[in-house]
């Protein structure tokens, strides 16, 4: 069988069906004579005969009646293998694994996008997966990811081609009961007044683990020292929420993404900065030419960037 043409398969199951060789051929759009003689190349590959050649037309014998379940399960499983290759190439079958940094995850674009490809390919498996920028980045080399949304990234990024999607402004979060987040507000837009960065040089400032973010850590620090003074480190958390839970409980200040001011935490209010520190925020894929799942995936990217930036928004 691993040396039969799949067409001869084709050609003998037009011909069981239709139970005459010129009927089949009409079928097939092919002249009687080369089918005839494309049946016996069959036959004499399997050995066997395959059809009793009657006055009006061709009936199966006992083998050929036994090989026609065989050839509509091997021609069916052919059929099935080219069209799910074809619907992995494009995009709307296959697996997808998508890597994102917590900060990263809690931005709208990162869950407007997925749900956009969800919708696109709904057939998709898709994997989520939330790690450190250098994990994520180790695992877009190794091939355990395929796509990872990521802040500022920092160190290796060989074989990682990186997208800046938007930019967004960074804010102090403080403790409610703390003296920066009574501040008025700010001319006629009744805004609250910016804080300036200096005004937290004295503060016990609690930051997203460096390891884990570096480059919001490293933005932050820059900022501080744009502004003339090194900050006072209380902690480095694991997580941008314990961050936020350890500013609750009124062990600090923190500097985080404008992003995060959509999550109500009791305790805590949000204070936009003067200067801002900035927080890019960015989509990550290996190297090479995009395919399948990933190309559509990357589609929706670039369309939610491109609009973003039509409206000018973070």
């Amino acid at each position: 069988m691993a040396n039969i043409d799949v067409r001869l398969l084709r050609y003998f199951i037009a011909v069981a069906e239709t139970g005459h060789m010129t009927r089949a051929a009409e079928r097939l759009g092919i002249g009687q004579p080369p089918l005839s003689q494309q049946i016996r190349v069959l036959e004499t590959q399997l050995g066997v005969t395959l059809f009793e050649r009657l006055p009006r037309g061709m009936a199966l014998t006992d083998a050929g009646q036994a090989f026609l379940a065989d050839a509509y399960e091997v021609v069916r499983k052919l059929d099935q293998a080219v069209d799910d290759v074809r619907r992995v190439a494009a995009g709307v079958k296959g697996r997808l694994s998508v890597g994102f940094t917590s900060s990263a995850a809690l931005h709208p674009f990162v869950p407007t996008v997925i749900r956009a490809f969800r919708s696109d390919a709904p057939s998709v498996s898709l994997m989520l997966d939330e790690a450190s920028t250098g994990e994520l980045l180790d695992g877009l080399r190794d091939g355990h990811i395929d796509v990872a949304f990521i802040r500022q990234p920092q160190g290796n990024t060989a074989e990682v081609t990186v997208l800046q999607v938007l930019e967004e402004p960074m804010v102090l979060a403080v403790p409610s009961a703390h003296p920066l987040a009574r501040t008025g507000k700010s001319g006629k837009s009744g805004k609250a007044a910016a804080v300036p960065m200096t005004a937290i040089a004295a503060e016990k400032l609690i930051l997203y683990r460096r390891r884990a973010g570096q480059g919001l850590y490293d933005a932050i620090i820059a900022a501080c020292h744009g502004a003339g003074f090194s900050p006072a480190i209380e902690q480095e958390a694991p997580r941008l929420l314990t961050t936020l839970s350890l500013v609750a409980a009124g062990l600090g200040v923190s500097v985080v993404p404008a992003s995060l001011m959509r999550m109500q935490i009791e305790g805590i209010v949000y204070r936009p900065l003067a200067p801002p520190p900035r927080a890019p925020l960015c989509c990550a894929y290996r190297e090479g030419v995009l395919a399948g799942p990933t190309a559509k995936l990357m589609a929706h990217v670039r369309a939610a960037t491109a609009e973003n930036a039509k409206e000018g928004t973070a």
